[in-house]
């Protein structure tokens, strides 16, 4: 498995009202909006963040219906201690990973 870093380091803010017209990932949930954001943008406009994270791209095409492809990244992933929060697209799954851990997470998964 292929995995890439986008370059920056990511943020996930989270807001009851008003909108990020430049967020990478935009999530909709009853409690508020969560944005994914360049953790730069979310500074400069005084935004409120949490976990500074390496987006990763799986580079191979995962099926939305695709079955185990979450799970094994989970595990290999979870077995080194490495945190991961995962967010599937049309093309390809998307990890959000400690920054400090990102080199080991890519080695690990290029390894699987």
């Amino acid at each position: 498995m292929r995995v890439v870093r986008r370059d920056g380091i990511y943020v996930y803010v989270s807001l009851a009202a008003g909108t990020i017209d430049d967020a990478a990932a935009t999530i909709t949930e009853a409690e508020g909006t969560t944005y994914i954001i360049e953790r730069d943008s979310a500074e400069r406009r005084g935004l409120p963040w949490t976990f500074a994270a390496a987006w990763l791209t799986v580079e191979a095409e995962t099926a939305l219906d695709g079955v185990g492809v979450t799970a094994t990244i989970a595990t290999a992933l979870a077995e080194a201690g490495i945190p991961c929060n995962v967010l599937a697209a049309f093309h390809h799954d998307h990890l959000l990973v400690p920054v400090d851990r990102a080199d080991e997470a890519i080695a690990l998964l290029d390894a699987h």
